[in-house]
């Protein structure tokens, strides 16, 4: 765990936190997504998921998309030119900088993760268009000033800022703790500014059971949780249509997927 104030590591730093003895969330994840920045602990443990769930493949690959939508959407029907990623996880395709790019040359984008993995590709995600920036913060969740703080050498707390937890908030035990972190997050972000939420949801025993065998591997613990749960995030908030629903029915296009899946999100602006 990093400081809770960002900072300069060295290489070998960053080397001495990285643990292949267990799995690792955003190593497993990226394993589904079709990655290659995995070990051979977490293939093992996302073989015996696939076995007792099959479904968490689409959960993975269906949020991927989500972001995708959200962010186009964003940056294109609502201006957003500003996007605080935390929990980025390990780079693949379409990362939140490539989409708002795409959309908006001139879109500056913050990512935040304290994860030794993810740091060591940290240069993956600093490419940028001339006219925007990107930049990296090895920072912490659990310290939402300190996150605050770093982000604006890059983003102007002026304009609307859209912040994105996706797949992140179901590491924090305690759900008013999570609650509380979101909520003094949302607090330093402008009026105009965005919240965009996904997670992994307990709404299938395929899904817990899942979930409780990660849990039982030894790498730090991934709770999901209720619909009602993760409807709460957005509470003060204005939900954009269609509101808290499957990452797959939100807003879909041509590619996106019909399946029903255990994972729920939402898009809500501050007033």
């Amino acid at each position: 765990m990093s400081e809770s104030n960002p900072q300069i590591v060295t290489s070998a730093e960053i080397r001495a936190r990285i643990d292949t003895t267990k799995p690792h969330s955003a190593r497993f994840w990226n394993y589904f997504v079709g990655g290659k920045d995995n070990y051979e602990v977490d293939r093992e443990i996302g073989d015996h998921i696939k076995e007792i769930f099959p479904g968490l493949v689409d959960v993975a690959v269906t949020s991927r998309h989500f972001l995708g939508r959200a962010v186009r959407h964003l940056a294109g029907e609502q201006g957003i030119r500003q996007f605080l990623d935390i929990g980025t996880g390990l780079p693949t395709a379409d990362n939140t900088h490539e989409v708002a790019q795409r959309v908006a040359p001139d879109a500056r984008i913050v990512y935040v993760d304290n994860d030794p993995i993810v740091l060591t590709h940290a240069n993956a995600l600093l490419t940028s268009t001339p006219e925007g920036k990107t930049a990296y913060l090895d920072a912490n969740l659990y310290h939402p000033d300190s996150v605050l703080n770093a982000a604006e050498s890059t983003l102007d707390f002026s304009q609307p800022i859209a912040l994105m937890i996706l797949n992140t908030l179901g590491h924090v035990a305690d759900y008013d703790q999570a609650r509380s972190l979101v909520d003094q997050l949302m607090a330093g972000l402008p009026s105009g500014s965005y919240l965009v939420i996904s997670d992994s949801t307990a709404t299938s025993e395929g899904m817990i059971a899942a979930s409780n065998a990660y849990n039982a591997s030894g790498a730090v613990p991934y709770y999901v949780r209720s619909t009602e749960e993760i409807a709460g995030f957005f509470e003060g908030l204005d939900l954009v249509e269609p509101g808290v629903v499957q990452v797959t029915r939100w807003r879909p296009d041509g590619a996106a997927s019909e399946v029903a899946v255990d994972a729920y999100c939402g898009v809500a602006r501050k007033p």
